[in-house]
């Protein structure tokens, strides 16, 4: 075993650097691929509980564990090992995955309210993992390079566009075939139980054993990280004991308090973000925008056009001419987003089909750029254990955004046709 140096200086190679980013990618897949399923086979969910209002009810389930797990994580996120709690996360996703399939097949695909039921317990596990995960990954990767965490961000939006890509394959290729709709969803289901079991792989065993993530995580265990401690021994890595007055030094970090009031203008732009679109996304899109020529692919393909922007869009700030980095331009880009509003209401009222699919689009595009903008810049200037703090903090706030968006999303059927 080797130990980790007091040094702070970067060593002259850092190998593995594009390995680590795709390992990112894909524990980005894996954060989000399990509930970015539930969202997709929303036509299943419809048919199978007309009544219930599921793209609404199980985001609305999901959200409360999410936000509330985060807050616990982030408030103790220094007392809590990183490893521990992101393979945590992963197994909670890959077992609940995993569940999902085992209810479907023992009731046979069939309604009713004890179904509805445990699907929403295993939503709630869902939400539990995602806190897990979403916090202590962007904690973990925010004391590494930047495009480290713009990978595991893009990862999330893929997650989106390849659940909606299956989806649309799966519909597709069993529409015509008897029973043709759940076939799809349990093949759909049995992909995303597999790549939950790959992430866990990769994250317990393959990424902390590349040379440039060694380097980061002994870097911020010199800094006076904690956290870091079990990956660094995965990775072969010892930590030296020190002194009391060294380690006094090394932990003189800012507290979250002061950490949060210095990004106080991050947080609510993260915050904003995600109010505005889950208060469009998705149920806005299953329920509020008519019938089409599109008939029932018409959600499909709303939701597959916000996801693709999405993930596009997270790739534009790689290119630094294109990357918004002042913090009143992210505030005013962020605020002026809420424009969508009206659009989508009097699009869904008056318009047609394509300009509905242009404003989907639209917004995942906006989503995802100003997204990875701030999660890029604000921990810039910070030490590794302050930079992990911050990431949960800002954590926090976008899961926030996503609760409230949740709950505000319910004000679109007011005045429709549809009942509570």
């Amino acid at each position: 075993m080797t130990t980790a140096a007091g040094s702070s200086e970067a060593p002259t190679r850092l190998k593995g650097k594009y390995s680590a980013m795709i390992v990112c990618w894909f524990l980005g897949l894996g954060s989000l691929v399990s509930w970015n399923s539930m969202l997709t086979i929303g036509d299943y969910y419809y048919k199978l509980f007309p009544n219930y209002h599921p793209s609404r009810v199980l985001t609305l389930v999901y959200q409360p564990f999410a936000l509330g797990t985060i807050a616990i994580l982030a408030v103790n996120e220094s007392k809590i090992d990183t490893r521990q709690r992101n393979v945590a996360g992963y197994t909670l996703f890959f077992l609940s995955t995993l569940a999902l399939v085992v209810l479907d097949l023992a009731t046979s695909g069939k309604g009713g309210i004890a179904n509805y039921i445990g699907i929403c317990v295993l939503v709630a596990c869902f939400g539990v993992a995602d806190a897990h995960v979403q916090g202590g990954m962007v904690g973990d990767l925010s004391f590494m390079c930047p495009e480290f965490i713009q990978s595991f961000l893009a990862g999330l939006a893929a997650s989106g566009a390849l659940t909606s890509a299956l989806r649309l394959i799966t519909k597709a290729a069993f529409e015509a075939s008897h029973n043709g709709l759940r076939k799809g969803t349990m093949l759909f289901l049995g992909i995303s139980t597999l790549l939950e079991f790959l992430c866990i792989f990769l994250y317990a065993f393959f990424f902390p054993k590349l040379p440039i993530v060694k380097y980061y995580r002994s870097k911020a265990a010199f800094e006076g990280s904690k956290t870091v401690s079990a990956d660094l021994a995965a990775g072969g890595i010892q930590t030296e004991a020190r002194g009391d007055e060294d380690d006094d030094k090394q932990q003189t970090r800012l507290s979250n308090k002061e950490l949060f009031f210095q990004n106080t203008d991050y947080s609510l732009d993260l915050y904003l973000i995600y109010v505005l679109t889950l208060s469009i996304f998705p149920g806005f899109l299953y329920e509020n925008t008519g019938e089409h020529r599109l008939g029932s692919w018409y959600p499909l393909v709303l939701i597959a056009m916000y996801n693709v922007w999405d993930l596009i869009s997270r790739y534009i700030p790689l290119i630094e001419c294109l990357k918004l980095e002042s913090r009143k331009g992210l505030m005013l880009a962020v605020l002026s987003r809420f424009l969508l509003i009206p659009a989508f209401y009097f699009t869904a009222k008056y318009g047609d089909q394509g300009w509905m699919i242009f404003l989907t689009s639209f917004l995942g595009l906006t989503n995802g750029y100003l997204t990875v903008c701030v999660l890029t810049v604000a921990p810039k200037g910070y030490k590794g254990p302050e930079q992990n703090a911050l990431g949960n903090i800002l954590v926090l706030f976008l899961l926030g955004g996503i609760f409230s968006g949740v709950a505000l999303d319910w004000l679109w059927l007011i005045g429709s046709h549809q009942k509570f």
